[in-house]
């Protein structure tokens, strides 16, 4: 027996916390940090360029501040963070955690579809994320010297095949200086921000002046509505601070944003605006092509260019770290076919590599850069992804303070319509986009939500033929005990559901006419938290004759190892289990057409498709691969 946990004195706890923060600087920030490269220069030299003068300078940055306030520190920080799923957050979380109880309500569907909305747009952004970073930082090597500029996309693409190609040995030694690296790139774009700043103090009372961002709108109601698009683009990554939630708490992350990494954003925004209030109209004509390096004196761009390169595949190695995790989740919630998953730690279970997502993001990545070709062109794609996402996110926290918080409306109501005013403004805004590339990401998403969703709706249909075929375990154990010839061992038959005869114990019988001493039906459930107690996962039902009923519970972040939980099984229904003397029955479902299909005949083809190209059970369950017998059976769906 382990000896009791000994309390954290106070200082260890805050050493704890200061070691989490800094942590989450290094993973769950960099693709909020690496916007400044782009995001300012976008808004002035974008499809919709603006005038290097007051108006439009202090409008911007204006604007820039009252968004990182408004959606990230009151939104997400502030509100959302606090709507955690056993401390799990994310869209996937918050859909899991509202769905029990909206249930039985008339919008539950509907919040259910725009959960998963928000999760395959997610995709689109975590192919844009890495495309826009690297290039973006590359691109800066032609500040330093423009003859270099058509060895940009060689590098860029070097770079992104390079990253991709390491993802399978995980990121447990790499992460250890990813917190430190963007220490030093924080600390870096503060202090050439602040000497801007210390040039044109001004700029400190324009970005916090409310008046300024109403002025712009006043006087250009269509540009500024339009330049929306392009702010935007400086708090991409707010939705990374919810779904990294799980991996370092709340607190950690909210010391970490509002005490350094807002701050460092905010100095290095003011001081690109000063930048250009500090210039005459040829030179700021100039600077804002590329105002992020030209803050640096020339001798430090190009260790700035480096800089910036290493910031952005940190952010990139994060947001392919976010692709597994999402991808992992909807498998376990029944959203995605059993895909080949590596887990590349063995300290840390969140750290996993899947492959066949790995190889199409970075397939995806390399035809944005070659198509696309430079950051600002991507910038046009860029955006419509996240604000898709972050205007659902708003529609279930709505959901969530009603249904679930039982907040008062008086204080909700205000609340939420804030928040659906400005998250929806800047998806209209981004909506203008779609002509020039922003179509990208909506087809993206498309394509995942009628993936994702006709996995779900053709395994739901699966299952109920099934259920309907089925037999009661109480009849067939009195009817087999009897008439079949018992042999030595452990026979497992793994089943969907909880109750009734699976179809492979039913073939087994058919065609060999014998079973074992024991006899274990064994289901695995995936519950809609992210993890369950040791103490929760096993229940066992004797069913008489040598038959039993286990049922295993995993939360949706879990590793599903069932020769690990058989281990710790002992005395319940026998002897320990030895995987020696025990066979593993699988069920191998083929699907037929129905003469009433429950789905369209092509998304039944794509079922289909999915459904023979997902994993096996055997490698999902980490089975061992020579005590494993499969049995084929007829599906209509």
């Amino acid at each position: 027996m382990s000896p009791p946990a000994v309390p954290m004195t106070g200082d260890q706890r805050h050493w704890a916390t200061a070691k989490m923060a800094l942590g989450a600087i290094g993973i769950v920030f960099g693709d909020i940090g690496t916007s400044p490269l782009y995001a300012f220069r976008e808004t002035f030299v974008g499809p919709h360029p603006l005038a290097l003068d007051p108006l439009h300078v202090y409008g911007v940055i204006s604007l820039i501040f009252w968004s990182m306030t408004l959606v990230v520190t009151v939104q997400y920080v502030s509100i959302l963070m606090r709507a955690d799923n056993k401390g799990q957050g994310g869209s996937l979380a918050l859909l899991a955690l509202i769905s029990r109880s909206t249930e039985r309500a008339r919008w539950g569907k509907v919040i259910v579809i725009l959960g998963v909305f928000a999760t395959a747009l997610f995709y689109g952004d975590s192919m844009i994320t890495p495309a826009i970073s690297v290039l973006s930082a590359v691109e800066g090597l032609t500040v330093v010297n423009p003859a270099l500029e058509p060895l940009v996309i060689p590098i860029a693409i070097g770079l992104l095949v390079f990253l991709f190609f390491i993802q399978s040995r995980g990121t447990t030694k790499v992460g250890a200086i990813f917190g430190p690296v963007m220490l030093v790139y924080f600390f870096t774009i503060s202090v050439l921000g602040l000497i801007q700043i210390v040039q044109h103090p001004e700029i400190l009372l324009a970005t916090l002046n409310p008046l300024n961002a109403l002025r712009f709108f006043y006087t250009d109601g269509w540009l500024a509505f339009l330049a929306l698009g392009s702010v935007v683009l400086a708090v991409t990554g707010a939705e990374a601070l919810y779904s990294d939630m799980g991996h370092f708490g709340r607190k950690p992350l909210s010391i970490s944003w509002l005490w350094f990494v807002m701050p460092a954003l905010l100095l290095n925004y003011m001081g690109q605006a000063a930048l250009i209030m500090n210039s005459d109209a040829a030179t700021a004509a100039e600077a804002i092509k590329s105002p992020f390096f030209m803050l640096a004196p020339e001798a430090l761009r190009l260790p700035l260019v480096l800089l910036a390169t290493v910031a952005t595949f940190i952010a990139s190695q994060a947001v392919i770290s976010g692709a597994f995790s999402v991808t992992h989740q909807a498998i376990q919630l029944g959203f995605v076919p059993r895909l080949s998953t590596v887990h590349t730690s063995e300290q840390e279970a969140n750290q996993i590599y899947i492959p066949v997502i790995n190889w199409a993001l970075m397939i995806a990545v390399l035809i944005l850069v070659l198509t696309f070709r430079n950051s600002s062109n991507l910038a046009s794609a860029y955006g419509i992804a996240v604000t898709g996402a972050m205007l659902i996110d708003t529609a279930m926290l709505a959901v969530l303070l009603f249904s679930v918080w039982k907040w008062k409306p008086w204080l909700s109501i205000p609340l939420l319509a804030i928040f659906f005013i400005v998250d929806g403004a800047y998806f209209a805004a981004n909506l203008t986009k779609v002509p020039d590339g922003g179509w990208f990401p909506l087809l993206v998403g498309v394509i995942a939500f009628t993936l994702l969703t006709t996995w779900a709706r053709g395994r739901l249909l699966m299952r109920r033929r099934m259920s309907e075929a089925g037999m009661p375990m109480e009849i067939f154990v009195k009817s087999a005990a009897g008439s079949a010839t018992r042999v030595p061992g452990t026979a497992i038959f793994m089943a969907s559901q909880s109750a009734g005869v699976p179809h492979a114990l039913l073939h087994n019988m058919k065609h060999n006419k014998v079973l074992h001493e024991r006899v274990v039906i064994l289901t695995v459930l995936i519950e809609e938290v992210p993890y369950i107690d040791l103490a929760e996962r096993c229940s066992v039902i004797d069913l008489g004759e040598g038959f039993f009923r286990i049922i295993l519970r995993y939360g949706f972040l879990q590793e599903t190892n069932i020769p690990k939980a058989l281990d710790e099984i002992e005395g319940v229904c026998g002897p320990k289990f030895d995987m020696m003397s025990t066979s593993f029955f699988l069920s191998r479902q083929t699907l037929i057409a129905a003469e009433k299909p429950g789905m369209m005949l092509w998304r039944e083809k794509l079922f289909a498709w999915m459904l023979r190209n997902s994993a096996t059970a055997m490698e999902f369950f980490r089975l061992p691969t020579n005590r494993v017998v499969e049995l084929g059976s007829q599906v209509e769906i």
